[in-house]
Formats: C-alpha cells, structure tokens, sequence
C-alpha cells in the first residue's frame, strides 16, 4: 500500500499538465516558464470560492479547483470587468519579454498577483519585483498571496496606487495589464537600456454608464525595448483588456486616430515607437499628439 504522505499531489500533476498545455497553445517552448506556470497554485491569488469562469465553452459558476487549470478568465470583479486574465496570452507575452534572473520588474495593472508571481519566479531571488494595482481590495489580496507563494523570494513590494505614475526608480521589464491607447510617459522614461516594456495597445469599447461603469478595450500588445538608438517596438497579437482607470488621459481624436489605424491594419510594419519631434505622420503607422509608431528601426 502506498503512502499517503508521499503519493503525489493531484494538483501538482495537474499543474504541470496545465504549464505545459498553456506554453504549447502559446506557441513557446521556455522550460523557467513552465516551471513557473507548475508551480504556483492559481486558486491562491483568487477571492474565496465559488468562482465565475469565462472560457470557449461560456460560463461557468465552479468551486472546483481544478477547473482552473485551463485557458478560462476567472472574475475578480465582475461589476467593473476585472478578471485573472488569459493563462495562454500571458505566457505567451511573458516569453516575449524573456525576464532574466536578477531583473527589476514592475507589474502595472497586477490584479491580484499571479502574473506577477509568474515574473517573480523567473527573475529569481536576486531579482526585484514591484507590483501595481490600483484598486486596494486587490492589491491586499496580491499582497498576501504572493508573501505565501514566494517563501525564497524575491520579496514583492505590493503598491496600491495609480499604475500610469509607476516605476518610480530605473526598471528592466514594465508589464502593464489593462488596455489603454498611449503609454504613460514613466513607462518609458525610466526603461533601462536594453530594458522592455510590454502594454495593451488598445481604444476603449462600448459606453459609460451606471449599470457598466467600465470600459472594455480592444487592440494589440505592443512589446517595445529601449536601445542605444531608440525604442524599437514590436506587435504582438490582438487582445481584449479592461481600459485603464487612471490619471492618463488619452484625447478623443488620438482615440479615433488609434481605431482608424486599427482598421485600416498593417500594424505588423511597425519597427520603433517615437516621440515628440520625432514624429513624421508620412514615417507612422499611428501618429498621436506627441508619440507615434514609425515603419523605420530605431534612429533612423
């Protein structure tokens, strides 16, 4: 007969099934993210149960935890569209930004923290974390769950605060997960050479209104890394976020600009992102105000 103590833990295995599946539909082989994915228990970075899922097959009311470990969003707040986020499309994004061990990171946007676990595995325990979350219920939640799931670090400093004002000091990799159509100035100011940055480039969907006091936002990832010459950019695929909340305010007809830009395509002609007088409308893809997504590479 076998041991109790030592028989292995159901969830564990199905972790790993679920890492693995969540990398293959990603498109990534990366075996720290995997690892990272196996290792972390989602049911522990969400509210008590039951829990609201959203996935292919529509909605689902479960208790369940193994019903987590498949490609479903989970709600967080289901009045103002907040969910856990899509486990393929953040792997897949998380891959792109390639966190090295020792990294500075700020997770804008962290929700309740599993992604930012995800990134604080993979930097290590030499590395430093930041997560940003603006609303302080989910910020708490994030607080607690990280301190319980990272006991070798890194320690994760866990700010309630408005996103678009962070990273306060120098970072390697800004994370930003909620929608918006303009990255905030802090995003890139303080990116360090060689350093990435990695936001939903979207324009905000649907109306306003007391029974949706919220936006839904659709667009693009954009993956940006700072160079000696520039900020080189590169899209990745399109996504559905929650629209910021935010001090950033992004003009109606830049808005209109980014949509018009979004249906007219090419999108995948894009090779830096400029700013200020660097911006030539016949050289863009998109040009706003002050910032622009140019076809040219960095410098040019």
């Amino acid at each position: 007969m076998s041991d109790p103590a030592t028989a292995p833990d159901p969830l564990a295995i199905l972790r790993r099934d679920y890492a693995r599946a969540m990398t293959a539909r990603a498109g990534v082989d990366d075996a720290a993210l995997e690892d990272a994915l196996a290792a972390l228990p989602r049911e522990a970075f969400l509210p008590p149960p039951p829990w609201l899922l959203y996935g292919e097959d529509g909605q689902e009311h479960t208790s369940d935890p193994t019903r987590l470990y498949r490609d479903v969003l989970v709600a967080l707040e289901r009045e103002r569209g907040v969910n856990n986020g899509s486990p393929s499309l953040h792997a897949g994004w998380i891959a792109a930004l390639a966190p090295k061990p020792g990294e500075r990171v700020v997770h804008v946007g962290a929700g309740t923290g599993y992604y930012t676990a995800v990134l604080a595995r993979l930097v290590g325990p030499s590395g430093r974390v930041t997560a940003v979350e603006i609303d302080p219920d989910l910020a708490a939640l994030a607080r607690r769950a990280l301190a319980a799931a990272l006991p070798d670090g890194p320690a994760v400093d866990v700010v309630a605060g408005d996103g678009e004002r962070f990273p306060r000091e120098e970072a390697d990799i800004v994370y930003v997960s909620f929608g918006i159509a303009a990255p905030a100035a802090p995003w890139l100011d303080r990116l360090a050479v060689g350093g990435r940055l990695l936001f939903p480039l979207c324009v905000p969907r649907g109306h306003l209104s007391a029974a949706h006091p919220w936006h839904g936002a659709e667009g693009i990832g954009l993956l940006v890394e700072r160079t000696a010459q520039g900020f080189a950019a590169r899209p990745l695929d399109r996504c559905g976020f929650v629209y910021a909340e935010g001090v950033v305010k992004v003009a109606p007809h830049d808005c209109d600009r980014l949509d018009q830009a979004f249906r007219r395509g090419g999108w995948g002609r894009v090779h830096s992102l400029v700013r200020g007088d660097d911006v030539d409308p016949t050289r863009c893809w998109y040009a706003g105000a002050d910032w622009g997504l140019c076809y040219d590479p960095p410098g040019r």
